[in-house]
């Protein structure tokens, strides 16, 4: 067999398992009560297209004030990832378009600075328009994308390379947790790094509750639209047959927890069939499909604590609304 026909048939073996994955994840989570849905496969082409679009809407604030925090404060930022001057890999879980790093991705290169940028992502569309563009804006950038799981892909970059690694986990990705879902992940981290290893972590932090309400529930539909979308891509991808104009999306925010949730909501007592199994909704029965948590700054240092990790710093927006930690592994 040539060895492009063997890529290719790892290729549809890899393609086979993860829609395999898929279906699992999907047919668990209907059959829960209530039922839910995972968050991360929201992005899909369309998924993608719309998330960008959310991160320009005006009430959504997290882009924003992250991206201050990237343009304004960069000269600490790499002040704190690389202040022992050796060699490291820059590791982004969940890269996306990487339109934050890439400020501090371009002022470490302007600073002939020796690592390897290794953004994970579980979206092999946007990791393939990630390394075009970063190509072309950073010419000469050293760049290995892994597409996949964030532990499974943070082994991999550990076979890589021994380097020292440096970790981002932007945009209160980490928010998108069950808070003991987040421990365990800090704590899962923490068994993936050595000794002196740093991550910096954004957090979106408690406010006014309104501001954050609007922020996932805007006027214009797009978070509708992202949210829905998942039942498309169940249709298209698994064999589904969702109406989706039976279905509404539904947001719900609690400023004593920091608990941010969305829901969609069946519009009609209906029946949706997937592989076989036909799963019955009631008339305005949720299903329940992110949590955006927020947090206080003792939160995030509670968190470090008891994760096995020591809080070194934090940066703040202008407006104090989100911050970025710095923990170094201890």
């Amino acid at each position: 067999m040539k060895l492009s026909e063997t890529f290719t048939a790892q290729n549809k073996e890899t393609e086979q398992q993860t829609a395999n994955t898929f279906l699992e994840d999907v047919t668990a989570g209907l059959r829960q009560h209530p039922k839910q849905l995972q968050s991360k496969y929201f992005y899909d082409q369309r998924g993608d297209k719309l998330f960008q679009e959310i991160m320009s809407l005006p009430d959504y604030y997290l882009t924003r004030c992250e991206m201050d925090i990237f343009k304004s404060k960069t000269a600490e930022i790499a002040l704190g990832i690389s202040a022992d001057n050796t060699p490291f890999d820059l590791i982004e879980l969940g890269a996306g378009d990487a339109s934050k790093s890439i400020h501090l991705l371009q002022y470490l290169k302007n600073l002939d600075t020796d690592f390897r940028y290794m953004p994970i992502d579980i979206s092999g569309n946007i990791l393939s328009v990630l390394d075009e563009r970063l190509k072309k804006e950073i010419p000469g950038l050293d760049i290995v994308s892994l597409e996949g799981e964030y532990f499974q892909m943070l082994y991999k970059a550990s076979q890589l390379s021994s380097r020292r690694k440096v970790i981002l986990f932007l945009g209160s990705n980490i928010g998108n947790m069950e808070l003991e879902e987040a421990y365990r992940f800090c704590f899962e981290l923490r068994k993936n790094l050595n000794k002196g290893d740093v991550v910096m972590i954004g957090f979106d932090l408690k406010k006014e509750p309104n501001t954050i309400l609007n922020a996932y529930n805007d006027a214009e539909g797009v978070t509708a639209s992202f949210n829905l979308n998942l039942l498309e891509r169940i249709n298209k991808e698994l064999g589904a047959d969702f109406v989706l104009d039976q279905f509404e999306h539904y947001e719900t925010y609690d400023p004593v927890t920091g608990a941010c949730r969305s829901y969609l909501i069946s519009l009609a007592d209906q029946n949706v069939s997937l592989d076989g199994d036909v799963f019955h909704f009631a008339e305005n029965e949720p299903v329940y499909m992110e949590v955006s948590q927020k947090f206080s700054i003792e939160d995030t240092q509670k968190m470090a604590l008891q994760s096995g990790f020591k809080t070194v710093y934090s940066i703040m927006d202008s407006r104090e609304w989100f911050v970025d930690v710095f923990w170094t592994a201890v």
